[in-house]
């Protein structure tokens, strides 16, 4: 038998950061995939997760688990796959740490991903953006710091974690507008140059910012980096206060990601051009921005004019006399 304790952490500890070079968040969401996989196995089979066998970790155990997290926890198919994707990559570390499993983990690592429905992407209209900007008090500290991340957020297209790993020799001014240095998914860096009024409330955030032991730009209120759960409750607080201004939100949910979807949009419906749309969001591929095309309307009016529609032959209906009569008989 083979304890599963001390792969698990050379895996976590050792594969991820510093031989796969995995992103801090990379790191976390596998960490927590594995967290609810030994929770369950541990109650599935009445041992504690430290006494787990690799022999335990068998495809049916990890099939179970699988529907345990949708029949229970309601997960939707891509976060299934998110956590059969953690646990396929750990097999595949095992494959040559633990070769006497082999069979075993080819039986999980045959497990399929489950398809998944590609939904129209959420987004704010610039009424809406403009609400949620307008709730932020620039005469407190949090309101300065506020406004100035939902600027970036809505103007730069920032994923949470990009926003809130920011440093402070990443951003630069420069003859009134603002370059940022962001270290994107998958650790490529790209480079963002904002208009003044992002400079702006950039500079009023830094002009009270003061003095901290940490390196990143924006702060909680003990002086420490903020978080991405920090910037969540941020983004639902004054989303909560701008429904009161602006109805329409009442039908949208908004999370960061919303942010990111509402600049692409007005990206793509300023230039025209999704190539321009990828390199601004800092998409790998281009296929990634494809779905930004399905939701903008102007790109279906552009091919509305374009086209002539098939024309009808012109003609009316006009009912048989008995049809008539039938009615009029009821």
């Amino acid at each position: 038998m083979t304890l599963v304790a001390p792969h698990i952490t050379a895996y976590l500890r050792e594969r991820l950061p510093n031989e796969r070079k995995a992103s801090p968040h990379t790191s976390d969401t596998y960490a927590y995939a594995f967290q609810l996989l030994f929770q369950f196995a541990s109650q599935r089979l009445g041992c504690s997760p430290a006494a787990l066998q690799l022999e335990q970790l068998d495809a049916p155990l990890v099939l179970a688990f699988l529907e345990h997290l949708q029949a229970e926890r309601r997960n939707v198919p891509s976060t299934r796959n998110a956590r059969l994707a953690a646990i396929k990559s750990f097999m595949h570390f095992l494959e040559y740490r633990v070769p006497s499993a082999l069979e075993q983990l080819r039986q999980v690592l045959a497990i399929p991903f489950q398809k998944t429905d590609t939904r129209l992407v959420r987004h704010l209209t610039q009424a809406e953006m403009q609400a949620i900007l307008d709730v932020p008090d620039p005469s407190t500290r949090d309101g300065v710091r506020d406004r100035a991340m939902l600027h970036l957020a809505f103007t730069g297209g920032l994923r949470v974690s990009e926003l809130v790993g920011l440093k402070l020799n990443d951003v630069t001014f420069r003859a009134g507008y603002v370059d940022l240095r962001v270290m994107g998914k998958g650790r490529k860096e790209r480079v963002l140059t904002l208009w003044k009024t992002v400079a702006g409330s950039l500079r009023a955030w830094l002009s009270i910012r003061g003095d901290a032991s940490v390196p990143e730009l924006f702060l909680n209120a003990r002086a420490q980096p903020l978080t991405r759960s920090g910037f969540k409750h941020i983004v639902n607080k004054h989303f909560s206060a701008a429904v009161n201004k602006c109805p329409s939100l009442k039908t949208k949910r908004v999370s960061p990601h919303v942010l990111r979807h509402t600049c692409a949009l007005n990206t793509l419906q300023a230039t025209g051009d999704v190539r321009k749309v990828a390199l601004w969001l800092g998409h790998e591929s281009i296929q990634s921005t494809e779905i930004y095309l399905r939701v903008d309307p102007s790109q279906k009016r552009e091919m509305l004019e374009a086209i002539l529609p098939p024309t009808l032959k012109r003609g009316c209906f006009r009912p048989a006399d008995k049809l008539i009569a039938s009615f009029r008989g009821k």
